[in-house]
C-alpha cells in the first residue's frame, strides 16, 4: 500500500486555517448580510463587515425624521472573552478616541445585556454620562458568542452624504459595571474608520482613519457635554485605539 505524501508547509497552513474557521461560532463567521437578530422584524437598510475585531455594523439613516435626522444602528461583535464588552462610537470632532461618543454593551450581573453611554472627552477615568447625540431604543442581546448592540441616535441636520468618524472596540472584562481596558494588538489599535451614512451600497465603512467632517457645511457639529472629562492630555490620540490609554489609566492599579 502506497504511503501518503508528506504535508508541505503550505498544505499545513491551509489545513490549520480551515480548522480554525470550522471552530468559529456560526454567529461570528457570518458576513453582515447573513446575520440575523432575535426579532425578525429588526431590519436595516445597509451593513458592512468592519475590517477588524470580527465586527459588523448595520445601519439605517433617516434624513426625514423629526426633530432631526436619525441613525439607527446594530453593532455586532464578539467580546474579547466571555463576560467582556463591545463598544461602538461616533466621533464628531476627530478620528480617534478623544471626542468619541460611545455606546458600550456588556452582560450585567443578572445575565441580561445592557448598554451604557460614555462621552470620551479627554484622557483619564471614564464616567457613564450623556453623549452629544440624543439616544433612544438602546438595548443589547448576547448569544452565539457575540453581543449585538442596538440604538438610534439623533444627528445634526445635513448629516446625510457626509462621512462621519466611527470607532469600535472589544474588551475582555467588566469590573463593577465599568469596562476594563482592552488589548493593544494591531487589530485593537486600528479599530477606527469613517462611515458614509447614505452610501449607495453596504461598503460605506472605510478602514483607514478619516479626518473630522468638514465644518464648512453639512450642519453643525454636536456640542460635546463637559464635566466628565478625563485627567491629563489635550489632543486627539488617533492611533491609540478606542479605550486604549483611557482605560489603562483607570485600571492599572488592579
Amino acid at each position: 500500500m502506497a504511503s501518503s505524501p508528506p504535508l508541505t508547509s503550505a498544505s499545513l497552513l491551509l489545513l490549520l486555517a480551515a480548522v480554525s474557521l470550522l471552530l468559529l461560532p456560526p454567529a461570528m463567521s457570518q458576513s453582515c448580510k447573513s446575520q440575523k437578530f432575535s426579532d425578525a422584524n429588526t431590519k436595516f437598510a445597509r451593513c458592512t463587515d468592519l475590517p477588524t475585531l470580527k465586527a459588523a455594523l448595520h445601519w439605517t439613516y433617516d434624513d426625514d425624521a423629526r426633530p432631526g435626522p436619525t441613525l439607527s444602528v446594530a453593532f455586532v461583535a464578539p467580546p474579547a472573552q466571555p463576560g467582556g464588552w463591545v463598544a461602538w462610537a461616533l466621533n464628531p470632532t476627530g478620528s480617534g478616541m478623544v471626542g468619541a461618543q460611545a455606546l458600550v454593551a456588556f452582560s450585567g450581573s443578572g445575565g441580561s445585556a445592557t448598554v451604557k453611554t460614555y462621552n470620551i472627552s479627554s484622557y483619564g477615568p471614564i464616567v457613564e454620562s450623556e453623549i452629544a447625540y440624543a439616544v433612544t431604543g438602546r438595548r443589547a442581546e448576547h448569544s452565539g458568542g457575540v453581543i449585538r448592540l442596538f440604538a438610534t441616535l439623533e444627528l445634526p441636520a445635513g448629516s446625510g452624504g457626509k462621512a462621519i468618524n466611527q470607532v469600535w472596540q472589544v474588551g475582555a472584562a467588566v469590573k463593577d459595571g465599568v469596562p476594563v481596558k482592552h488589548e493593544f494588538s494591531p487589530e485593537n489599535l486600528k479599530s477606527m474608520g469613517s462611515l458614509l451614512l447614505t452610501a449607495a451600497e453596504s461598503g460605506g465603512s472605510m478602514p483607514a482613519p478619516a479626518p473630522a467632517p468638514d465644518s464648512g457645511g453639512g450642519g453643525p457639529t454636536p456640542s460635546i457635554p463637559r464635566g466628565n472629562g478625563l485627567s491629563g492630555g489635550g489632543g486627539d490620540h488617533g492611533g491609540g485605539g478606542f479605550f486604549g490609554v483611557l482605560l489603562l489609566g483607570v485600571f492599572l492599579v488592579f
